[in-house]
Order: structure tokens, then C-alpha cells, then sequence
């Protein structure tokens, strides 16, 4: 009966012309109970006028619609709701007392109109109390009227300050789900065993140790500026009873500024793993960008479509986004004009289907667009695949690159700054080796004109394409087991945004032949990820889902690198940005290697291309790999 009775009137909203009504019957019934109580109840004493009752009703009635007192939807109201009654009431009672003070005299005549002043203080505290325990009760009702112990969530929020009581305030006016908040989680021993809007404030040791928690509640973390190894301190310990741990965005991730109950979202492995806020030098990236016609190539892919998506906020005259996914960049394409519409608004898009080794056709495009910069992220990237397919691992990530840079030149673009890899160093495998011969090409243009040429260098982003956390993910929903290559395999990760923020960052603070190489915080074994995301997906790793180990791949290393071992680093205005000591080689010698590779691909000698790429690369050698054989210092 009762669940029908929700489903029938649980979401339906009490009309606000009906509150305003019993609003002003508050109000006259107040009036007349402090004209009473100041009269100390004696009738026969009391020579009571209507005309004075009439004024102070239209008085509070008109100060009532000012203030929109009953706009608000009772069943939530909060602390705001009851701001805006003190400041109805206090203005109402200030209007009435200047009337009675004969300020606007002329319009009201005095012999018919006074109330006393003891009435006035009397009426503004009982008002105020009645208007504002008629919304609560209301609150309270249909809380216990709708509100179905089968339905409610039980729910601890970790952080009783600004964060953790919004993330309160937003559960509790959710009508999609059914929140009950039993408690705050807060190391802070100053608010600890109090109430804070009525809810008690636990420390996490009480809370552990008066065994309250459950396995069905739910623990959401909502703390600002929390450091991450704090983070994964608080998860494992919930994660560790088998308790759901759930975690809100920064204050920078709010939709519109505000705060949706749909952004609560469960603690994920990039949660655990991200580190603080870059901060970005965002006048001299303004200078470079604002204005300025900018190309991306692998616009499509993980940091190139990033990279778009922080250029626009950079108010460019145009970007030029090129691709050969055709299906990925026209999902970016709608993507971007659903999300950045307020930008789009001063930057023009162009979306250009085409391969970065076809000379001709990259050509037009610099010749039409004629940009000052280019971000060059077009790459092949996956190790296995590329050490089966050196073809076209060199064709695009050396002669494609080779291709860029060269019509940058020759159409004077301002800089180009080229996305690498940490398999460049000291490389094991045909992708990372072709990206080092593309690194040392670009450096060693510098020297041909006005183009400045900048590369940088990172290791795995987070969640991009092809990267083992979406693998994992898969694995984990079907069941298992998850795959990793080695026990030992260690590996760096960098969320996405982070990887292309530091990319804009060093691109303008780059003045030519720099390689850069971005702090990347401590590796990671990727096992014990793989562990992470098991327990963070509510399974026990060996009972419910098993880690399987399958063996190195062709070219891939048990240990990523950022720099080899004859490069040293400077550090930079940035912290998390170094700058690689890495000598240039001779254009003219690079240009003759270039060459060299392109006639020996034209001829499809898979063998004798690699074997030149290790003499141009030395420290290129083999792991795992058929091409072991051809090492130079073997």
C-alpha cells in the first residue's frame, strides 16, 4: 500500500502558490497569537483592529514574492532555504516598523494603522520559527513516509568538510536512490565524536572499532586536496572488509560549477594511481596558442584527441585535426561539438582524413592551412604488433614523422613539437627503435630554419587505447583470468591529461632541439595493478578471479626507461618537466640514414631496415625478439 502510494505521489511536487498560501496563514496566525501573548491573553482587554492585520499581511506578502520563499521544494529544504526565510522576515518586520514610524505616512493613515513594537519582536521569532519547522516537519514526513528501509543505501562519507558535506546535502536530495547518511569519517580530532548537521563525526579507529561498518554500506570518499597515497590508505581499508569505496571529482570537475549525484562514481585504479593538479604556465601557453592556426596529427588517438581537447580551451584561430581512423575522429568530431560548444565558438575546427606518409596530400594541407604549429602524436605504438610488422611501424612512425617535419620547414611553421615514448630509450623492439630514429631526425632539423623543434617524451597514459588497465577491465567482467606478461614487469603511468597538458606546457617553453622528459613518479609493477583492480572490482584475486602469467612478448622489457645511459637531465621552470641532456646529431648525416631506410623499405628488405636501424641506434637491442640475431654487439 504504501509503495503505491509512492509511486503514485512520491515524485509529484506540492503546488508553490499552495505554500504561499499556507505561508500567509503562518504568518496572520502568528501575528495574532504575538498580539495575544503581548495582550498576556486577557480578551477583555484587547480592543483589536483589522486594518493593522490587513497592512502587515500585505506587507509579508509582497516581501514573500521578492524573496520567492515558496519556489523552493519543501521535501528539500536546507540550510539555504533557511537563510532566505531570516531575510524574508527580517526585511518584512524593518518595512512594517518604518511604516509605523510614519515614513510613508502619506500613503497610510495614522489614526487607523500602529503595532506596537513589543508585537513586531514577538510576531518575528514565531513567524521565523513556524515558517521554518512547517518545512522541516514536511521533510521529516515524507522521509518517513517514502523512505523504505529496503530501499536505502547506508553510507559513510569520509571528510566532514566543505566536500564531504555538499557530497551530504546532494545524496539526500537524490530521488533516484535512497541514502541514509549514518556517519562522517574525519581525521581531524576537533570535530571528531561531535554532530555536524546532525550527523555524527566518526575517527576511523572508533569506527573500526565499535564494528558499526557493514559490508552492504557503502564508504565515499569526498576530501579536497587529498595526497593519493592518502587515498589508497583509506580504500585498502575498506576494500580490505569487502566494503564499496566511492570517491567524487575535484571542485575543477564539477558539471556547470555544480556537483551531480551521478559523478560519484566507484573508486577506479586511475583514482589510486593520479597524482596532484599540474599547474600549468597558462599566460605564456595563451601567448603561444590564442589566435594561432594549429595542426595535430593522430588527432583521433588518446593524447592527440587530449591535446585537442586542451587546445580549445586556448581560444586558437583554427585547429586542424588529421586522422586515418576514420570512425574514431568522427566520434571525436561530434564529441567536441556536443562538449565544447562555448569554445568552438571562436576556434574553427577542420577534420581531415588522411595518412601522414602520403607527401602529396599533406602537402595541400600545409599549403592550404599554412599552421604555426604542429603537434605531431601520429604513431604506431603497440609493441607485438609492430615487431610483426616492422613495415609499417617504420614506414609511419620514422617516414611519416620524417614527412611532417620536413613540410613544417618548408612552410615555416613556429614549432613542432613531437609526442615520444619511453621505449625510445635504450630500446628493446622495432616501435620503440623507430621512434628514436624520429626523435633524432626532428632534433637535428633545428638547424635548417625559423622552425623550432621540441620532443617529448613519456611513458604508459592511463586508460588509452590498447593499454593493459581497458585489457584489464575486460578480463575482470568476464571472469578472468587476467593476463600479465612477467611477474616482474614494471611499468610508469600518466593519466592522459596529465601527459597532455606537459606536452602544451613544454611546447611553449621549448626554444628548439630540447628533449623533454616528464616525471612520471614511481613505476608500478603491473601485477600488483592487476591485484588492484580485481579487489576494486569486488572480487578476491585467486578465489574469484586469477592472475594468469603468459611470458614476455616479442620486444617487450621487464623495465621501462626515461633516459639511457649516456643522457643525463637539466631541470626546467616546471617540476614535473626535465629537460634531457641528448646531443643532436648532424641533419645531413640524419637526412643520408633517412634515405638509406626509405630505399631499403621500397625494396621491402625487412631484415637489412633493421639492421641499419641498430647501426644509427646502438643501443637498439633486441628482447624476445627474431631480431636478436641482428644485433650489432652480439
Amino acid at each position: 500500500m504504501k509503495n503505491l502510494f509512492f509511486e503514485k505521489y512520491g515524485e509529484k511536487f506540492v503546488s508553490k502558490w499552495l505554500i504561499l498560501a499556507m505561508d500567509m496563514l503562518i504568518v496572520c496566525l502568528s501575528y495574532l497569537f504575538a498580539f495575544a501573548l503581548r495582550m498576556t491573553f486577557h480578551i477583555e482587554n484587547i480592543n483589536f483592529e483589522i486594518t493593522p492585520l490587513l497592512y502587515f499581511l500585505g506587507i509579508r506578502f509582497i516581501v514573500h514574492l521578492y524573496f520567492q520563499t515558496y519556489t523552493g521544494i519543501i521535501r528539500h529544504t536546507s540550510i539555504e532555504d533557511v537563510i532566505i526565510i531570516f531575510k524574508t522576515v527580517a526585511t518584512g518586520t524593518i518595512l512594517i516598523k518604518f511604516i509605523e514610524m510614519g515614513i510613508i505616512r502619506q500613503f497610510i493613515p495614522s489614526n487607523n494603522f500602529r503595532i506596537l513594537s513589543q508585537i513586531l519582536i514577538i510576531d518575528f521569532f514565531i513567524v521565523l520559527y513556524f515558517l521554518i519547522a512547517s518545512r522541516f516537519t514536511v521533510k521529516f514526513l515524507y522521509e518517513k513516509l517514502f523512505k523504505t528501509d529496503s530501499n536505502l543505501i547506508d553510507v559513510f562519507i569520509y571528510g566532514a568538510g566543505n566536500s564531504g558535506r555538499i557530497t551530504k546535502r546532494v545524496m539526500l536530495n537524490n530521488n533516484s536512490k535512497k541514502y541514509e547518511i549514518k556517519g562522517f569519517i574525519d581525521d581531524n580530532p576537533s570535530i571528531c565524536n561531535k554532530t555536524l548537521e546532525g550527523v555524527y563525526v566518526y575517527t576511523l579507529d572508533s569506527l573500526l572499532s565499535k564494528k558499526i561498518l557493514k559490508k552492504e554500506n557503502e564508504v565515499i570518499i569526498a576530501i579536497e586536496n587529498i595526497s593519493v597515497d592518502r587515498k589508497n590508505e583509506i580504500a585498502e581499508t575498506f576494500l580490505n572488509k569487502g566494503i564499496v569505496v566511492k570517491t567524487i571529482p575535484s571542485i575543477n570537475s564539477f558539471i556547470n560549477g555544480e556537483f551531480n549525484i551521478d559523478q560519484i562514481h566507484s573508486i577506479k585504479i586511475e583514482d589510486l594511481l593520479q597524482r596532484p593538479t599540474i599547474n600549468l604556465n597558462i599566460n605564456k601557453i595563451q601567448k603561444e596558442l590564442t589566435n594561432k592556426v594549429i595542426l595535430v596529427t593522430g588527432a583521433a588517438g588518446s593524447i592527440g584527441s587530449e591535446i585537442v581537447r586542451q587546445l580549445v580551451r586556448f581560444a586558437p584561430e583554427k585547429i586542424i585535426l588529421i586522422d586515418q581512423a576514420e570512425s574514431a575522429l568522427f566520434d571525436f568530431d561530434y564529441e567536441l561539438n556536443a562538449n565544447f560548444k562555448d569554445y568552438l565558438n571562436q576556434t574553427q575546427l577542420e577534420i581531415i582524413v588522411a595518412n601522414v606518409t602520403d607527401e602529396i596530400r599533406m602537402r595541400k594541407i600545409f599549403n592550404q592551412h599554412n599552421p604555426d604549429y604542429v603537434f605531431h602524436a601520429a604513431a604506431y605504438k603497440h609493441v607485438p604488433l609492430m615487431e610483426n610488422n616492422p613495415y609499417e611501424a617504420i614506414k609511419v612512425n620514422i617516414l611519416g614523422t620524417k614527412n611532417i617535419a620536413d613540410l613544417s620547414v618548408e612552410f615555416e611553421v613556429n614549432k613542432f613539437v613531437m609526442v615520444s615514448t619511453d621505449k625510445a630509450v635504450n630500446p628493446t623492439n622495432v616501435m620503440g627503435a623507430t621512434k628514436r630514429m624520429a626523435e633524432m631526425y626532428t632534433q637535428s632539423m633545428n638547424s635548417l630554419g625559423a622552425t623550432r623543434f621540441i620532443i617529448t617524451r613519456f611513458g604508459n597514459v592511463l586508460g588509452s587505447s590498447g593499454s593493459v588497465i581497458p585489457l584489464f577491465t575486460k578480463q575482470i567482467k568476464a571472469g578472468g583470468p587476467v593476463t600479465v606478461t612477467h611477474p616482474e614487469i614494471t611499468r610508469y603511468f600518466m593519466t592522459i591529461s596529465e601527459a597532455s597538458q606537459l606536452v602544451l606546457e613544454a611546447g611553449a617553453m621549448g626554444q628548439g632541439s630540447e628533449v623533454f622528459v616528464f616525471d612520471m613518479g614511481q613505476p608500478v609493477k603491473v601485477v600488483d595493478l592487476a591485484k588492484k583492480m580485481i579487489q576494486l572490482s569486488g572480487f578476491e584475486e585467486g578465489k574469484d578471479i586469477k592472475i594468469s602469467f603468459t611470458g614476455l612478448r616479442p620486444g617487450e622489457k621487464l623495465y621501462e626507461e626515461l633516459l639511457n645511459d649516456n643522457e643525463n637531465t637539466i631541470p626546467t621552470h616546471h617540476p614535473k618537466i626535465m629537460r634531457a641532456k641528448v646531443p643532436a646529431l648532424l641533419y645531413s648525416e640524419m637526412d643520408i640514414a633517412l634515405a638509406e631506410i626509405q630505399t631499403l623499405l621500397e625494396n621491402d628488405i625487412t631484415s637489412a631496415i633493421i639492421k641499419r636501424i641498430k647501426y644509427y641506434v646502438p643501443e637498439y637491442l633486441s628482447n624476445n625478439s627474431v631480431y636478436e640475431k641482428l644485433d650489432l654487439r652480439k
